[in-house]
């Protein structure tokens, strides 16, 4: 009934309501009439100033009606339905102004929800405004009007509600969901959720509590075929890119409830929906907003209990990184170590941390590539976590999974020296546990927190390799991509080596940097650890990095163990610089030389173990540039190979750490006695020895030239210390034929590498004259990127028969073998007499180490041959007194290219004061700054330096080149024709003519 004076908005919209009488009978649409809702959205089209009244008309009916169907009233219900469609028509055609309709909009929906949730029709009603308003606003009113904020705040946590409400009935509880999930989905996508900044962790931790839950719910397969089905048909494109369409050309979705007699949604449909939800908001989120909807899915774990579901927490983590946008994946691992670190103090590991590290470690071995990633402080912190769980217990359930979580770093190598620079970080941790322990642990737990340590790192650097290794394969297409990992039953490393040799002749190139000697040889000393277990696992260690890791250039066997000639790619240059490096030392060579000083220790200290001293150090420990002398360093330094400058100059420790440990380490191998006493007592288990054979047998087989240079003086040395002449006792005489047995058969694994009969003969002949004994323990399979149990010593045999002196072993008949060998003589590039002097050297442990100690720069030589001329020269070029290239200043003027160039054009005058035989050069100093202050400014006024004023230059003539001026300047540059009397010698030989025919 119309009222007089009332206003044309309250007119037009009453008129959009059918009779009272026929609401009960407007279902199930309770839909307005079609032609009076017309002319109300024309209304409020055309007058924008009007919206606002229309929207509190409409807030107003929205409240009474919500009010009265709380109570039962049908009609109120009605009425509420045919109001919700009004606005959300009136939203859709005012879609340019839906600002000025937001209050009273998101209002209705919030008074709808708080009364009428229960009632699914109502409910997709109000959904269905409520994503109409998510579709076409800007977001900009969200945080900007308070009220409207709580308004949409509250509407979100009512369809989150909504999105994981539990009921015992099945339909009816997926029904909800979906509604709720159909809500949350147009927030998603919304404008709303992105635009406010401050608005969006409190937006997300309600949503992601509504996505995750439903997919917890179901199985991690039927969340697989869910995902599989969302690729083949993904949404529509309008709902893919409504954030880059216009807002005139965006439509809302509509949402309804299931007709009742339909067959209902199940669990997968919810799952489906959730899933799209959970990559689109992952998908639009840029920077630091992918690391608040990880913390927010991890808040709705820590609600729901959810951290028992492991494999449902691994899966959400690796689709995670793979849905969030490419630049900001790194977003989601950092924010799993965060999370992992921040319960590290915790007396008992909890479920939390136990999945949040296989989470972390499902990320970093998914094939989703994790770019800008920080990979040195990833496992910096994890390294610290692994130290601070060892400090709480040394038996804390939570290694195992900080290891794996260390070793699948290795999975992706985004940059060449990547797995160098973890290992480096892992070896730097590992000396400085070995040295100094774990602060902060009680002294009953002191020794087994610092073996525990030892162990964890040993293990994640293996893994760490063993996953790059596994990356390279993966890259050449030898293994299928699902493979990529630290799984242990993966294929060895050596076992694809073996079949690539056999099939190509050769080994392909790594894509990455190998972890060079000079960093693994800071770690050698831990092979004389005073605890077994640390013995055992570095033994195993060692092995794997030798066969597997370390440069070995042209000098390695063949897959049966045998050397041959290389390739012809192999060819004359390549030779030359390998017999310079294998005769006067690399890195290689010098980690060898540790490497046989340590297994000599091993084999015959009495005590093992650093042990620091409270005398003063001597000079000799003091200085490491005095232990090897002149002449050692220029061996270790003249020849090294080309392709090492890259990593030579790495150091993992500083200067004076690294003059302490030199010190430590040679105290150590001076326990190493040069020949045993009838009393003697060694300190290894006789599973060490077996260690011992493994280690040698691997650099024989896989380094036989520089092996056998460096190792066999050792054979001789160990084979001298066991030479008695006399009865012993009964454990000393174990101990003595424990270690002729070690030599024999090494001498055994040096004939068959080189094919010489005549050694393997000598080493059989002796193996047949010692007491027979049980074999010698071989190491245990290690299973990369794992924590296995500490190993146990084999002790040596009580059985052993044993009277008078033991058999010596013929050491010179085998070196006169070896150096007649003709294989051998090519190999090395040295003649029989100079190859048996070189094998038969006098040798000690302390000797060799100090042979391993680099102590001078690689450019402290300058008359060395081989360098090039600009470096002979350089030092003679600067004014000051230092010879590093990088410091050559810009301001001294010396004898370059470029006046050589001028010289043949006969300008030399022109440019270079030091060859204008006394006349004054006229070169152009406009707008030039000084080189000592180039940024000009306020500092070069205070230092009193300023621009020279612009000059006109004189033109200058081009002179002939005068007779002689190449010739002067090529003799400063030290690269003309000498005269003998000169420092520097020439690097280009001359060039012979060839005679015409």
């Amino acid at each position: 009934m119309h009222i007089p004076f009332t206003p044309n908005h309250v007119q037009l919209v009453s008129a959009c309501y059918p009779p009272n009488a026929a609401l009960l009978t407007a279902g199930p649409e309770y839909a307005p009439n079609s032609q009076e809702l017309s002319r109300l959205t024309y209304y409020a089209a055309n007058r924008p100033e009007k919206i606002n009244k229309l929207g509190s008309e409409l807030e107003k009916r929205v409240k009474v009606d919500a009010r009265k169907a709380t109570a039962g009233n049908t009609r109120a219900r009605a009425s509420l339905l045919i109001t919700l469609a009004i606005i959300k028509a009136l939203a859709t055609e005012c879609r340019r102004d839906v600002a000025l309709l937001s209050p009273s909009l998101l209002s209705s929906v919030n008074v709808t929800l708080s009364s009428l949730s229960a009632d699914l029709e109502v409910a997709a009603r109000a959904a269905s405004v409520f994503t109409t308003w998510t579709t076409y606003t800007d977001g900009l009113i969200i945080g900007v009007d308070l009220r409207v904020t709580d308004d949409y705040m509250s509407c979100l946590r009512h369809f989150a509600r909504l999105g994981h409400l539990e009921h015992d009935d099945h339909e009816t509880r997926n029904r909800t969901r979906l509604i709720g999930l159909a809500a949350l989905v147009g927030a998603v996508n919304s404008e709303a959720l992105y635009k406010p900044p401050a608005q969006f962790q409190p937006q997300v931790s309600i949503i992601m509590r509504a996505l995750l839950i439903p997919l917890l719910q179901v199985d991690v397969s039927v969340l697989n075929h869910e995902l599989a089905e969302i690729k083949d048909q993904p949404n529509s494109p309008i709902l893919d890119e409504f954030r880059s369409r216009p807002t005139l050309e965006r439509r809302a979705a509509s949402i309804h409830v299931h007709i009742d007699g339909d067959q209902g949604p199940t669990s997968n449909d919810v799952a489906n929906t959730a899933l799209r939800a959970t990559s689109s908001l992952l998908g639009h989120t840029r920077g630091m907003q992918a690391s608040l909807v990880l913390q927010a899915a991890l808040d709705a774990l820590d609600e729901r209990g959810g951290w028992t579901q492991l494999e449902h927490c691994r899966w959400f983590a690796e689709k995670a990184a793979e849905w969030t946008q490419y630049q900001y994946r790194y977003g989601i691992p950092t924010r799993l170590v965060e999370c992992l670190a921040e319960g590290q103090d915790a007396p008992e590991p909890t479920e939390r941390q136990s999945t949040l590290a296989a989470m972390i470690t499902a990320v970093f071995t998914s094939p989703t590539p994790l770019v800008n990633l920080s990979t040195s402080d990833i496992i910096a912190s994890l390294i610290s976590i692994t130290l601070r769980r060892i400090t709480v217990s040394p038996e804390d359930k939570l290694l195992p999974a900080l290891v794996e979580c260390i070793s699948s770093l290795g999975t992706h190598v985004y940059y060449a020296d990547q797995i160098q620079d973890l290992a480096e970080d892992l070896i730097r941790r590992l000396v400085i546990v070995e040295a100094s322990g774990i602060p902060g642990v009680g002294k009953a737990d002191r020794q087994q927190a610092r073996t525990q340590a030892i162990r964890c790192l040993l293990a994640g650097l293996l893994g760490l390799i063993h996953a790059a290794d596994m990356h390279d394969a993966g890259k050449d297409g030898e293994d299928d991509a699902k493979t990529v990992g630290t799984s242990p039953t993966l294929p060895q490393p050596t076992e694809r080596m073996s079949n690539d040799t056999q099939s190509q002749g050769h080994i392909r190139p790594s894509r990455r940097t190998k972890v060079a000697p000079e960093i693994w040889q800071d770690t050698l000393s831990l092979l004389c650890d005073r605890d077994y277990a640390v013995r055992a696992d570095y033994a195993m260690a060692l092995v794997a990095y030798i066969e597997n890791e370390i440069p070995k250039f042209a000098d390695r066997a063949d897959a049966d163990g045998v050397r041959r000639p290389r390739p012809l790619a192999e060819g004359p240059t390549q030779k030359s610089n390998t017999f310079q490096t294998v005769i006067h030392g690399d890195s290689t060579t010098r980690f060898l030389h540790a490497l046989h000083a340590c297994a000599y220790a091993l084999s015959t200290s009495p005590k093992l173990g650093l042990r620091s001293s409270s005398s003063p150090p001597s000079p000799e420990r003091n200085s490491p540039a005095h232990t090897n002398g002149d002449d050692a360093s220029g061996r270790s330094r003249a020849g090294d190979a080309p392709s090492e400058a890259a990593t030579s100059e790495r150091r993992s420790m500083n200067l004076p750490s690294r003059s302490r440990r030199t010190s430590l380490v040679l105290r150590m191998l001076k326990d190493a006695p040069t020949r045993m006493s009838v009393t003697a007592r060694v300190a290894a288990d006789y599973s060490d020895f077996g260690h011992i054979l493994a280690i040698l047998t691997a650099t024989h087989e896989q380094l036989p030239v520089r092996s056998l240079l460096t190792g066999i003086p050792m054979l001789v040395a160990l084979d001298a210390a066991t030479r008695l002449g006399e009865a012993s006792e009964q454990h000393t005489a174990i101990t003595i034929r424990t270690i002729k047995e070690l030599v024999a058969r090494t001498w055994l694994v040096v004939g068959r590498v080189w094919n010489c009969p005549a050694v393997t003969e000598s080493a059989e002949k002796a193996l047949s004259v010692l007491p027979p004994a049980s074999p010698l323990p071989s190491p245990p399979d290690w299973q990369f990127g794992s924590l296995q149990p500490p190993q146990s010593p084999v002790p040596f045999p009580s059985d052993v028969q044993t009277s008078g002196p033991l058999p010596d072993i013929d050491s010179d008949a085998m070196l006169d073998a070896l150096s007649s060998a003709q294989n051998v003589q090519e190999a090395t590039g040295l003649g029989q007499q100079d190859l048996r002097r070189r094998l038969g050297a006098g040798w000690s442990p302390d000797s060799a180490y100090k042979d391993s100690i680099e102590t001078k720069s690689r450019i402290d030589n300058l008359s060395a041959d081989g360098l090039s001329p600009l470096i002979k020269v350089a030092p003679a070029l600067m004014h000051a007194d230092n010879i590093s290239m990088q410091s050559l200043a810009r301001s001294g003027r010396g004898v370059g290219v470029t006046d050589l160039r001028e010289a043949l054009e006969g300008r030399s005058s022109m440019s270079n004061p030091n060859l204008a035989a006394g006349r004054v050069p006229s070169i152009s100093t406009l707008d030039h700054t000084s080189s000592v202050f180039p940024g000009g400014g306020s500092s070069v006024a205070d230092h009193g330096f300023a621009k020279l004023t612009p000059q006109r230059s004189r033109p200058q003539t081009r002179a002939k080149p005068r007779p002689g001026e190449v010739r002067e300047v090529l003799n400063k540059l030290g690269i003309g024709k000498q005269n003998g009397a000169g420092n520097l010698k020439s690097s280009f030989p001359a060039i012979q003519k060839t005679q015409p025919r």
